[in-house]
Protein backbone atom coordinates (compact mmCIF):
# COMPACT_ATOMS: atom_id res chain seq x y z
CA UNK A 1 0.00 0.00 0.00
CA UNK A 2 1.21 3.52 -0.79
CA UNK A 3 2.53 5.34 2.29
CA UNK A 4 2.36 9.13 2.38
CA UNK A 5 4.22 11.46 4.75
CA UNK A 6 2.50 14.82 5.19
CA UNK A 7 4.51 17.75 6.56
CA UNK A 8 2.19 20.17 8.33
CA UNK A 9 -0.68 19.60 10.75
CA UNK A 10 -2.91 22.47 9.70
CA UNK A 11 -6.14 22.39 7.73
CA UNK A 12 -4.43 21.20 4.54
CA UNK A 13 -2.35 18.50 6.21
CA UNK A 14 -5.06 17.07 8.45
CA UNK A 15 -7.66 17.03 5.67
CA UNK A 16 -5.11 15.31 3.46
CA UNK A 17 -4.66 12.62 6.11
CA UNK A 18 -8.42 12.10 6.46
CA UNK A 19 -8.87 12.00 2.68
CA UNK A 20 -6.04 9.52 2.15
CA UNK A 21 -7.36 7.28 4.91
CA UNK A 22 -10.88 7.36 3.43
CA UNK A 23 -9.36 6.41 0.06
CA UNK A 24 -7.41 3.48 1.52
CA UNK A 25 -3.99 5.14 1.32
CA UNK A 26 -1.62 5.02 4.29
CA UNK A 27 -0.60 8.32 5.85
CA UNK A 28 1.44 9.89 8.65
CA UNK A 29 1.57 13.58 9.62
CA UNK A 30 4.42 15.53 11.23
CA UNK A 31 4.39 19.12 12.44
CA UNK A 32 7.16 21.30 13.84
CA UNK A 33 4.99 22.75 16.63
CA UNK A 34 5.42 21.38 20.12
CA UNK A 35 1.69 20.73 20.12
CA UNK A 36 -1.27 21.62 17.93
CA UNK A 37 -3.47 24.18 19.67
CA UNK A 38 -6.51 26.35 19.00
CA UNK A 39 -4.45 29.34 17.83
CA UNK A 40 -5.99 31.61 15.22
CA UNK A 41 -9.17 33.51 14.52
CA UNK A 42 -12.05 33.07 12.09
CA UNK A 43 -12.14 31.66 8.57
CA UNK A 44 -14.87 30.83 6.09
CA UNK A 45 -15.43 27.41 4.55
CA UNK A 46 -17.06 27.81 1.16
CA UNK A 47 -19.64 25.26 -0.08
CA UNK A 48 -17.06 23.45 -2.23
CA UNK A 49 -15.04 22.73 0.93
CA UNK A 50 -18.07 21.91 3.08
CA UNK A 51 -19.11 19.33 0.49
CA UNK A 52 -15.75 17.55 0.87
CA UNK A 53 -15.81 17.64 4.66
CA UNK A 54 -19.38 16.38 4.60
CA UNK A 55 -18.32 13.45 2.43
CA UNK A 56 -15.62 12.76 5.03
CA UNK A 57 -18.39 12.37 7.61
CA UNK A 58 -17.89 15.67 9.45
CA UNK A 59 -21.21 17.40 8.71
CA UNK A 60 -22.58 17.19 12.27
CA UNK A 61 -19.32 18.41 13.84
CA UNK A 62 -19.12 21.38 11.47
CA UNK A 63 -22.67 22.41 12.30
CA UNK A 64 -21.79 22.31 16.01
CA UNK A 65 -18.83 24.69 15.75
CA UNK A 66 -19.74 26.97 12.83
CA UNK A 67 -22.27 29.54 11.70
CA UNK A 68 -23.98 29.01 8.32
CA UNK A 69 -23.48 32.35 6.62
CA UNK A 70 -26.60 33.42 4.76
CA UNK A 71 -25.43 36.61 3.08
CA UNK A 72 -22.35 38.73 2.38
CA UNK A 73 -23.01 42.47 2.53
CA UNK A 74 -20.77 45.34 1.40
CA UNK A 75 -21.28 48.70 3.06
CA UNK A 76 -19.60 52.05 3.68
CA UNK A 77 -18.04 53.16 6.99
CA UNK A 78 -21.48 54.22 8.20
CA UNK A 79 -22.87 50.70 7.74
CA UNK A 80 -25.08 51.71 4.81
CA UNK A 81 -25.61 48.83 2.42
CA UNK A 82 -23.91 49.04 -0.99
CA UNK A 83 -24.51 45.54 -2.30
CA UNK A 84 -25.16 42.00 -1.09
CA UNK A 85 -25.65 38.45 -2.25
CA UNK A 86 -26.83 35.21 -0.65
CA UNK A 87 -24.29 32.59 0.40
CA UNK A 88 -24.33 28.84 0.77
CA UNK A 89 -27.71 27.14 0.62
CA UNK A 90 -29.39 30.50 0.02
CA UNK A 91 -27.38 30.86 -3.18
CA UNK A 92 -28.54 27.47 -4.44
CA UNK A 93 -25.69 25.26 -3.25
CA UNK A 94 -26.50 21.94 -1.63
CA UNK A 95 -24.02 22.77 1.13
CA UNK A 96 -23.74 25.83 3.43
CA UNK A 97 -20.90 28.28 3.84
CA UNK A 98 -19.64 27.98 7.41
CA UNK A 99 -17.80 30.66 9.37
CA UNK A 100 -15.70 28.95 12.04
CA UNK A 101 -12.83 29.56 14.41
CA UNK A 102 -9.73 28.24 12.68
CA UNK A 103 -8.45 26.65 15.88
CA UNK A 104 -11.75 24.87 16.50
CA UNK A 105 -11.71 23.52 12.95
CA UNK A 106 -8.13 22.34 13.34
CA UNK A 107 -9.00 20.52 16.57
CA UNK A 108 -12.03 18.92 14.90
CA UNK A 109 -9.82 17.62 12.11
CA UNK A 110 -7.07 16.52 14.51
CA UNK A 111 -9.47 14.49 16.65
CA UNK A 112 -10.93 12.86 13.56
CA UNK A 113 -7.45 11.91 12.35
CA UNK A 114 -6.53 10.44 15.72
CA UNK A 115 -9.77 8.47 15.92
CA UNK A 116 -9.56 7.08 12.39
CA UNK A 117 -5.82 6.71 11.80
CA UNK A 118 -4.71 6.11 15.37
CA UNK A 119 -3.40 8.26 18.25
CA UNK A 120 0.14 8.30 16.83
CA UNK A 121 -0.83 9.30 13.28
CA UNK A 122 0.20 12.91 14.01
CA UNK A 123 3.61 13.54 15.54
CA UNK A 124 4.51 17.02 16.72
CA UNK A 125 7.91 18.53 17.41
CA UNK A 126 9.30 17.30 14.08
CA UNK A 127 10.33 19.80 11.39
CA UNK A 128 11.18 19.00 7.79
CA UNK A 129 14.94 19.34 7.26
CA UNK A 130 15.78 17.69 3.93
CA UNK A 131 14.87 14.82 1.65
CA UNK A 132 16.20 12.73 -1.20
CA UNK A 133 14.17 10.88 -3.80
CA UNK A 134 15.01 7.23 -4.28
CA UNK A 135 14.04 4.79 -7.00
CA UNK A 136 10.86 3.89 -5.16
CA UNK A 137 10.08 6.77 -2.84
CA UNK A 138 11.49 9.54 -0.66
CA UNK A 139 13.96 9.44 2.22
CA UNK A 140 13.02 12.31 4.55
CA UNK A 141 15.18 13.85 7.25
CA UNK A 142 13.30 15.44 10.12
CA UNK A 143 14.67 17.56 12.95
CA UNK A 144 13.42 17.44 16.53
CA UNK A 145 13.08 20.55 18.65
CA UNK A 146 16.23 19.46 20.49
CA UNK A 147 18.18 19.51 17.23
CA UNK A 148 18.59 15.80 16.64
CA UNK A 149 17.63 14.27 13.31
CA UNK A 150 15.27 11.44 12.44
CA UNK A 151 15.16 9.75 9.04
CA UNK A 152 12.03 8.10 7.66
CA UNK A 153 10.96 6.70 4.30
CA UNK A 154 7.72 7.19 2.39
CA UNK A 155 6.37 6.60 -1.08
CA UNK A 156 5.13 10.21 -1.31
CA UNK A 157 6.01 13.44 0.50
CA UNK A 158 3.37 16.17 0.73
CA UNK A 159 4.32 19.66 1.84
CA UNK A 160 1.27 21.12 3.59
CA UNK A 161 3.34 23.42 5.77
CA UNK A 162 1.95 26.81 4.86
CA UNK A 163 3.24 30.12 3.59
CA UNK A 164 6.80 29.51 4.75
CA UNK A 165 6.82 25.91 3.58
CA UNK A 166 10.14 24.14 4.12
CA UNK A 167 9.15 21.53 1.53
CA UNK A 168 8.44 24.25 -1.04
CA UNK A 169 11.81 25.86 -0.24
CA UNK A 170 13.50 22.50 -0.85
CA UNK A 171 11.77 22.15 -4.21
CA UNK A 172 12.27 25.80 -5.23
CA UNK A 173 15.36 27.04 -3.34
CA UNK A 174 15.78 30.25 -5.34
CA UNK A 175 12.24 31.52 -4.89
CA UNK A 176 12.87 34.13 -2.21
CA UNK A 177 10.49 35.64 0.36
CA UNK A 178 6.73 36.15 -0.02
CA UNK A 179 5.52 39.08 -2.13
CA UNK A 180 4.27 41.97 -0.02
CA UNK A 181 1.17 44.05 -0.75
CA UNK A 182 1.78 47.16 1.35
CA UNK A 183 -1.34 46.27 3.35
CA UNK A 184 -1.33 45.71 7.08
CA UNK A 185 -3.94 43.43 8.65
CA UNK A 186 -5.10 43.12 12.24
CA UNK A 187 -7.45 40.44 13.44
CA UNK A 188 -9.32 39.68 16.63
CA UNK A 189 -12.41 38.18 18.23
CA UNK A 190 -14.74 39.23 21.01
CA UNK A 191 -17.96 37.99 22.51
CA UNK A 192 -20.99 40.07 21.59
CA UNK A 193 -24.66 40.23 20.74
CA UNK A 194 -25.31 38.93 17.19
CA UNK A 195 -25.58 41.77 14.67
CA UNK A 196 -28.07 42.05 11.80
CA UNK A 197 -29.62 38.57 11.37
CA UNK A 198 -26.73 36.76 13.11
CA UNK A 199 -25.64 35.01 9.91
CA UNK A 200 -24.18 37.85 7.84
CA UNK A 201 -20.62 38.51 6.73
CA UNK A 202 -20.03 42.26 6.33
CA UNK A 203 -17.29 44.03 4.40
CA UNK A 204 -17.16 47.75 5.17
CA UNK A 205 -15.04 50.64 3.89
CA UNK A 206 -12.08 50.16 1.55
CA UNK A 207 -8.43 49.21 1.97
CA UNK A 208 -7.26 52.57 0.61
CA UNK A 209 -8.49 54.20 3.82
CA UNK A 210 -9.56 51.35 6.08
CA UNK A 211 -11.58 48.21 5.44
CA UNK A 212 -13.32 46.17 8.13
CA UNK A 213 -14.60 42.61 7.68
CA UNK A 214 -16.77 41.13 10.41
CA UNK A 215 -18.79 37.95 10.89
CA UNK A 216 -19.91 35.57 13.68
CA UNK A 217 -17.96 32.32 14.12
CA UNK A 218 -19.83 30.45 16.87
CA UNK A 219 -23.49 29.45 17.16
CA UNK A 220 -25.22 31.85 19.58
CA UNK A 221 -25.40 30.73 23.20
CA UNK A 222 -27.16 32.71 25.93
CA UNK A 223 -27.74 35.54 23.49
CA UNK A 224 -24.11 36.05 22.49
CA UNK A 225 -21.74 34.84 19.80
CA UNK A 226 -18.04 35.11 19.07
CA UNK A 227 -17.56 37.93 16.56
CA UNK A 228 -14.53 37.76 14.30
CA UNK A 229 -13.11 40.89 12.69
CA UNK A 230 -10.38 41.73 10.20
CA UNK A 231 -9.02 45.27 9.86
CA UNK A 232 -7.04 46.18 6.75
CA UNK A 233 -5.24 49.40 5.81
CA UNK A 234 -2.67 50.29 3.19
CA UNK A 235 0.62 51.17 4.90
CA UNK A 236 3.29 50.87 2.20
CA UNK A 237 6.11 51.83 4.57
CA UNK A 238 5.32 49.08 7.07
CA UNK A 239 7.63 46.07 7.16
CA UNK A 240 5.86 42.79 6.48
CA UNK A 241 4.89 40.68 9.49
CA UNK A 242 6.50 37.27 9.21
CA UNK A 243 4.08 34.91 10.94
CA UNK A 244 0.52 34.41 12.14
CA UNK A 245 1.07 34.90 15.90
CA UNK A 246 2.48 38.43 16.05
CA UNK A 247 0.71 40.53 18.68
CA UNK A 248 -0.83 43.71 17.34
CA UNK A 249 -1.27 46.94 19.28
CA UNK A 250 -4.61 48.59 19.94
CA UNK A 251 -3.08 52.02 19.34
CA UNK A 252 -2.02 50.98 15.84
CA UNK A 253 -5.37 49.67 14.62
CA UNK A 254 -7.98 51.74 16.50
CA UNK A 255 -7.24 55.16 14.93
CA UNK A 256 -8.28 53.83 11.53
CA UNK A 257 -11.82 53.21 12.87
CA UNK A 258 -12.26 55.74 15.66
CA UNK A 259 -14.78 57.78 13.64
CA UNK A 260 -16.78 54.86 12.27
CA UNK A 261 -20.47 55.18 13.16
CA UNK A 262 -22.39 51.99 12.39
CA UNK A 263 -25.87 51.72 13.85
CA UNK A 264 -25.89 47.93 14.19
CA UNK A 265 -22.31 47.44 15.48
CA UNK A 266 -19.96 49.56 17.60
CA UNK A 267 -16.79 48.91 15.62
CA UNK A 268 -14.32 50.82 17.87
CA UNK A 269 -15.71 49.13 20.97
CA UNK A 270 -15.48 45.68 19.36
CA UNK A 271 -11.80 46.31 18.65
CA UNK A 272 -11.18 47.55 22.20
CA UNK A 273 -12.76 44.41 23.70
CA UNK A 274 -10.66 42.02 21.62
CA UNK A 275 -7.73 40.33 23.32
CA UNK A 276 -5.37 39.45 21.83
CA UNK A 277 -5.17 41.50 18.66
CA UNK A 278 -3.02 39.78 16.05
CA UNK A 279 -1.10 41.30 13.16
CA UNK A 280 -1.02 39.39 9.90
CA UNK A 281 0.88 39.81 6.66
CA UNK A 282 -1.14 40.34 3.51
CA UNK A 283 1.31 38.56 1.26
CA UNK A 284 1.33 35.85 -1.37
CA UNK A 285 3.82 34.13 -3.64
CA UNK A 286 4.09 34.13 -7.40
CA UNK A 287 2.51 31.03 -8.99
CA UNK A 288 4.87 28.13 -9.57
CA UNK A 289 5.35 26.57 -13.01
CA UNK A 290 5.26 23.22 -11.24
CA UNK A 291 4.50 22.23 -7.67
CA UNK A 292 6.64 19.19 -7.17
CA UNK A 293 8.38 16.15 -8.60
CA UNK A 294 7.50 12.53 -9.28
CA UNK A 295 7.39 11.79 -5.53
CA UNK A 296 6.91 15.17 -3.83
CA UNK A 297 4.03 17.64 -4.05
CA UNK A 298 2.44 20.58 -2.23
CA UNK A 299 -1.02 21.38 -0.90
CA UNK A 300 -2.84 24.37 0.56
CA UNK A 301 -0.89 27.54 1.28
CA UNK A 302 2.37 25.73 0.57
CA UNK A 303 1.22 25.38 -3.04
CA UNK A 304 -0.73 28.61 -3.60
CA UNK A 305 -0.59 31.20 -0.78
CA UNK A 306 -2.84 34.13 -1.68
CA UNK A 307 -4.35 37.32 -0.30
CA UNK A 308 -7.25 36.55 2.07
CA UNK A 309 -9.67 38.73 0.10
CA UNK A 310 -11.73 35.83 -1.19
CA UNK A 311 -12.45 33.92 2.06
CA UNK A 312 -11.17 30.94 0.13
CA UNK A 313 -7.69 29.89 1.32
CA UNK A 314 -8.78 27.17 3.73
CA UNK A 315 -11.44 25.97 1.31
CA UNK A 316 -8.93 25.49 -1.50
CA UNK A 317 -6.72 23.50 0.88
CA UNK A 318 -9.59 21.11 1.63
CA UNK A 319 -10.25 20.58 -2.08
CA UNK A 320 -6.52 20.01 -2.72
CA UNK A 321 -6.53 17.24 -0.14
CA UNK A 322 -9.49 15.45 -1.66
CA UNK A 323 -8.19 15.65 -5.23
CA UNK A 324 -4.73 14.43 -4.18
CA UNK A 325 -6.22 11.44 -2.35
CA UNK A 326 -8.43 10.60 -5.32
CA UNK A 327 -5.51 10.49 -7.75
CA UNK A 328 -3.29 8.45 -5.43
CA UNK A 329 -6.11 5.96 -4.83
CA UNK A 330 -7.14 5.55 -8.46
CA UNK A 331 -3.75 5.68 -10.22
CA UNK A 332 -1.28 2.94 -9.16
CA UNK A 333 1.72 4.75 -10.65
CA UNK A 334 2.70 7.43 -8.12
CA UNK A 335 4.39 9.89 -10.53
CA UNK A 336 1.36 9.74 -12.82
CA UNK A 337 -0.97 10.26 -9.86
CA UNK A 338 0.91 13.32 -8.61
CA UNK A 339 1.02 14.79 -12.09
CA UNK A 340 -2.73 14.27 -12.46
CA UNK A 341 -3.34 15.99 -9.12
CA UNK A 342 -1.17 18.95 -10.03
CA UNK A 343 -2.69 19.30 -13.48
CA UNK A 344 -6.16 19.36 -11.97
CA UNK A 345 -5.42 21.86 -9.24
CA UNK A 346 -2.61 24.18 -10.33
CA UNK A 347 -4.39 26.22 -13.01
CA UNK A 348 -7.63 26.86 -11.04
CA UNK A 349 -5.77 27.90 -7.90
CA UNK A 350 -3.38 30.08 -9.91
CA UNK A 351 -6.34 31.89 -11.46
CA UNK A 352 -7.80 32.62 -8.02
CA UNK A 353 -4.39 33.71 -6.66
CA UNK A 354 -3.90 36.20 -9.48
CA UNK A 355 -7.49 37.46 -9.27
CA UNK A 356 -7.07 38.02 -5.53
CA UNK A 357 -4.24 40.46 -6.21
CA UNK A 358 -6.92 42.74 -7.56
CA UNK A 359 -8.33 42.87 -4.00
CA UNK A 360 -11.78 41.73 -5.07
CA UNK A 361 -14.38 44.49 -5.23
CA UNK A 362 -12.24 46.94 -3.23
CA UNK A 363 -11.87 49.42 -6.10
CA UNK A 364 -15.66 49.73 -6.24
CA UNK A 365 -15.85 50.23 -2.47
CA UNK A 366 -13.17 52.92 -2.71
CA UNK A 367 -15.18 54.65 -5.41
CA UNK A 368 -18.12 54.87 -2.99
CA UNK A 369 -15.87 56.37 -0.31
CA UNK A 370 -14.57 58.98 -2.76
CA UNK A 371 -17.96 59.94 -4.19
CA UNK A 372 -19.91 59.84 -0.92
CA UNK A 373 -17.43 60.50 1.93
CA UNK A 374 -20.23 61.59 4.25
CA UNK A 375 -22.54 58.72 3.41
CA UNK A 376 -25.47 58.25 1.05
CA UNK A 377 -29.15 57.36 1.01
CA UNK A 378 -29.48 55.56 -2.33
CA UNK A 379 -26.57 53.62 -3.77
CA UNK A 380 -28.00 54.22 -7.25
CA UNK A 381 -27.05 57.88 -6.76
CA UNK A 382 -23.43 56.87 -6.19
CA UNK A 383 -22.72 53.90 -8.47
CA UNK A 384 -24.00 52.91 -11.88
CA UNK A 385 -25.57 49.51 -12.45
CA UNK A 386 -22.41 48.43 -14.28
CA UNK A 387 -20.20 49.46 -11.34
CA UNK A 388 -22.42 47.56 -8.90
CA UNK A 389 -22.24 44.48 -11.11
CA UNK A 390 -18.44 44.55 -10.81
CA UNK A 391 -18.78 43.49 -7.16
CA UNK A 392 -20.53 40.26 -8.10
CA UNK A 393 -18.08 39.65 -10.94
CA UNK A 394 -15.09 39.98 -8.62
CA UNK A 395 -16.57 37.38 -6.27
CA UNK A 396 -17.22 35.06 -9.18
CA UNK A 397 -13.53 35.09 -10.12
CA UNK A 398 -12.17 34.76 -6.58
CA UNK A 399 -14.71 32.94 -4.43
CA UNK A 400 -17.87 31.53 -5.94
CA UNK A 401 -17.89 28.08 -7.51
CA UNK A 402 -20.49 27.57 -10.21
CA UNK A 403 -23.60 26.31 -8.44
CA UNK A 404 -24.68 23.72 -11.00
CA UNK A 405 -21.15 22.44 -11.54
CA UNK A 406 -20.57 21.92 -7.82
CA UNK A 407 -23.97 20.42 -7.13
CA UNK A 408 -23.76 17.93 -10.00
CA UNK A 409 -20.04 17.08 -9.98
CA UNK A 410 -19.28 13.40 -9.24
CA UNK A 411 -17.67 12.68 -5.90
CA UNK A 412 -13.91 12.61 -5.42
CA UNK A 413 -14.33 9.77 -2.95
CA UNK A 414 -12.99 6.62 -4.70
CA UNK A 415 -15.53 3.83 -4.81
Amino acid sequence: MTEVLVVGGGIAGLTTALSLHAAGVGCRVVDKARELTTVGVGINLQPHAVRELTELGLERELAEIGVPIGEVVFCDRFGTRIWGEPRGVGAGYRWPQYAVHRGALQMLLLHAVQERLGPDAVRTGLAFDDCAETSGGVSVRLRTREGTTVTTDADVLVGADGLYSAVRAHLHPSEGPPVGSGIRMWRGTAEGVPFLDGRTQVVGGSIATARFVVYPITPPRDGTTTINWVAEARLPEAAPVRDWTTRGRLEDVLPHYADWQVEWLDVPELIRRSEPILEYPMVDRDPLPRWGTSRITLAGDAAHPMYPVASNGGSLAVVDARVLAYHLATEPDVPTALLGYENERRDPTTAILLASRGLGPDHVLHTVAERAPNGFTRIEDVLSAAELAQIGESLRTTTNADVTTLNERPTWQPT
